[in-house]
């Protein structure tokens, strides 16, 4: 029986892959169990199931080849669930029937756990007319707050936690409104933003020249390329987002140019998709494949790899006729052009066991070396699967051989594929692992340097209980049973010690020999001067990326690039670290606003009454009143609390914020032209209304983002708590941010 290399890999495999009843009993006794169950669903799509359930079980075996999480905690299990991991959602017409039918079919995909993704380029700038009713467009942005409740609703309806990517053209007008969208903190949570960059741009980039802003043939306005191309830097320097996508780029080297325009990705972006497209992901685990490690002759078994990528090709292709799809249209999609996402996981850790220094130019040669082998064994495998059983029924020989990753093939793979035809559109991809990779024995995720070579994380017990436990990086851990307590060598690096140049390296020393994209986050220090992070993009452009994805410490989405510390001790209650309430005058000066939310009988009548302190009005209580006694026991608690934090002093506006951000999982409401995710959001626009009636806020959306009281000063904020766990230590890994204790991700 597979021993786990700890035990939060046993726990994760329990806790998302184990098969169970409906009341929660383990119905496989070993991770054995799971592969085999999982292999035995995918051989009987073959003409000889017991053959390939074999050597489909061989391939899992040890943790050498991960299927994505869906494949393992769906496949066999004959529940009715999607096997692929994201889809990029149908073109979002421009007329409200359309788009609040494109709304309807996200919320059935995230139903069944799909991540999406969306372009929201085609739907007319804020301020066009809208012929026959006599009114003018809100805009996209608009629109994707009601994306962003959606998936909010469908989060906290017990569903798997959803994630969507939003994109927009670097020409439409609203463009520079979908650049700032993420300056407010507690807008659009659920998305990661990426800009659209063509080639024209980037050539108008260089050479200074003026960009058009248009829509339907219409010139909206006209600016300064470089002054656009700064905006979007400034944006993702001060608070990591929106991301650049080199769309054109994409096309030109898509195999499918012909038969696909490309215009969004899957949250995660390393799957470029067309309308209904679906991401059907696993990865090699490349840090089993090493022999001899830290030995002089340390080497990767590529005769291994190879034997490894044909299995994973032909297990991966079944996956698309095994899977069910949310949608019909997504299983057309995948039945015609059966694109799969073959990538790796443990590249960091595989390189260290080499000797190798992460970022290194003998790292970078060494990675491309490694990905061309993949690249080539799985073009050959797919080509034996199409001479078997026929290939993808949109196969064009002439034009798929006219693709721009095609024409770097070798000459022995492009006459195979020209003869017989190919299976699969498309075969590699480079995804986020971090809870495979965690499952796996902690190997380095994906492409990702090691994050931190050890790391405490809480274990939930069998009896309730929490242990903490110490997560060792699985080279670490290896190097420890070899060599004891010597230190480690110099080339162990982690991702808070390379250069941005070292990252970038690595992910266009990958993207040569990946036909579709890759999750990656390329790690800036927080000091790093604005000149040198738009090097850092310019240089991904240079070198051939398709996208690239920063991450620097900021005052908008925190400081979470660091190892999870010690926790502090609690505070002595003591201590007055929040200062003494403020004393109640005998009289007040205050408002009293109606707020009358739709579909309830009896209006909320909020009171908020005012002290002045040095000169400055400032909120002091708050009264929340109503006649619907549905709401009567909230309304007193949050009368209570907001009135005990205004009367701390301080600059309060956070509660502004807080509230705002509250949605409801059965739905908003429509308020003022402006959709409001609860009545608790509506409640917290009218304080901040009163707020900026009186002076407080000098206006809407310029509160606190968080209590200044509950973080450390500016040059040294805390590190990000995890909102599921509560934990600090929340981490960017291949533009996702992960918890390490508990697992939570935004990608999910």
């Amino acid at each position: 029986m597979t021993r786990f290399a700890a035990p939060i890999a046993e726990q994760i495999w329990d806790m998302k892959y184990r098969l169970k009843d409906a009341q929660g009993r383990p119905l496989e006794a070993s991770v054995e169990d799971s592969w085999r169950r999982v292999a035995r669903d995918l051989a009987r799509i073959e003409a000889d199931p017991a053959l390939w359930e074999g050597r489909f079980y061989g391939a899992l075996e040890d943790f050498r080849f991960l299927p994505a999480g869906r494949i393992l905690a769906g496949a066999g299990t004959g529940r009715s669930v999607t096997l692929f991991n994201c889809f990029v959602m149908g073109t979002i017409p421009d007329s409200m029937a359309g788009i609040f039918e494109a709304l309807k079919e996200a919320a059935l995909t995230m139903q069944q756990g799909g991540g999406i993704g969306y372009d929201f380029s085609t739907i007319r700038p804020r301020g066009a007319p809208v012929a026959g009713v006599g009114a003018d467009a809100s805009g996209p942005l608009s629109f994707m707050d009601v994306w962003d409740a959606m998936c909010r609703t469908i989060m906290s309806a017990g569903s798997r936690r959803g994630a969507m990517m939003a994109t927009m053209r670097c020409d439409h007008p609203d463009i520079l409104d979908f650049i700032a969208a993420k300056a407010d903190s507690a807008r659009l949570r659920m998305f990661n933003l990426s800009v659209l960059v063509t080639d024209p741009f980037m050539q108008a980039v260089q050479a200074d020249g003026t960009w058009d802003l248009v829509f339907g043939g219409r010139v909206f306005r006209t600016v300064q390329a470089r002054d656009l191309w700064d905006r979007i830097m400034r944006a993702t320097y001060d608070y990591a987002e929106p991301g650049v996508i080199f769309i054109d780029r994409i096309n030109a080297q898509n195999n499918l140019h012909y038969a696909e325009t490309i215009a969004a990705t899957n949250p995660c972006g390393e799957q470029p998709l067309p309308p209904y497209g679906a991401c059907l992901l696993g990865s090699l685990n490349l840090a089993r494949l090493v022999r001899a490690p830290f030995a002089p002759d340390a080497a990767l078994d590529l005769d291994a790899l190879d034997d490894l990528v044909r299995v994973a090709v032909r297990m991966m292709d079944n996956v698309v006729d095994a899977s069910r799809f949310p949608l019909p249209q997504q299983a057309a999609e995948a039945q015609a052009k059966r694109r799969i996402g073959l990538g790796v996981t443990g590249l960091a850790d595989a390189l260290a066991m080499l000797g190798l220094r992460y970022g290194a130019p003998d790292a970078v040669e060494t990675t491309r070396g490694w990905m061309k082998a993949i690249a080539r064994a799985a073009y050959l495998a797919s080509v034996d699967l199409a001479r078997e059983k026929g290939p993808f029924p949109l196969f064009q020989a002439d034009a798929f051989l006219a693709s721009g990753f095609m024409a770097r093939m070798d000459a022995d793979v492009r006459q195979a594929v020209a003869e017989h035809g190919i299976r699969n559109a498309l075969l590699t991809s480079i995804a986020p692992t971090g809870t495979i990779s965690l499952y796996a024995g902690n190997v380095s995720s994906g492409i990702e340097p090691v994050f931190a070579h050890t790391y405490l994380r809480k274990v939930l017990q069998k009896d309730g209980t929490r242990t903490e436990e110490e997560v060792v990086d699985y080279a670490v851990r290896l190097w420890r049973d070899l060599h004891g307590d010597a230190p480690l060598p110099d080339h162990f690096v982690d991702a808070q010690t390379l250069a941005p140049r070292d990252h970038v390296a690595m992910q266009a020393a990958a993207q040569e020999w990946v036909d579709s994209s890759i999750s990656k986050t390329i790690n800036c220090p927080e000091n790093i001067g604005f000149d040198a992070f738009k090097d850092v993009y310019l240089t991904a452009w240079d070198l051939g990326c398709k996208g690239c994805t920063t991450y620097r410490p900021n005052a908008v989405t925190g400081s979470v690039l660091s190892v999870a510390p010690t926790p502090a001790a609690p505070p002595n209650p003591g201590d007055a670290a929040l200062g003494e309430p403020l004393a109640r005058p005998p009289a007040l000066e205050g408002a009293t606003y109606k707020l009358k939310w739709p579909g309830s009988a009896h209006a909320i009548y909020i009171t908020i009454n005012d002290i002045f302190q040095d000169g400055q009005r400032r909120p002091f209580e708050i009264f929340i009143n109503s006649k619907n006694m549905e709401h009567f026991a909230w309304t007193v608690a949050l009368t209570r609390m907001i009135s005990a934090v205004f009367r701390r002093g301080g600059d309060v506006s956070f509660v502004v914020e807080e509230l705002k951000a509250v949605f409801d999982p059965r739905g908003g409401a429509w308020m003022g032209g402006r959709y409001v995710p609860s009545i608790l959001a509506a409640i917290g626009g009218v304080i901040e209304r009163h707020m900026i009636a009186t002076g407080f806020l000098t206006g809407e959306g310029l509160g606190l983002k968080a209590d200044p009281r509950g973080t450390e000063s500016p040059d040294n904020p805390p590190p990000r708590s995890c909102p599921s766990c509560g934990q600090s230590g929340m981490r960017m890994v291949e533009g996702c941010l992960t918890c390490p204790h508990c697992g939570h991700s935004k990608c999910g």
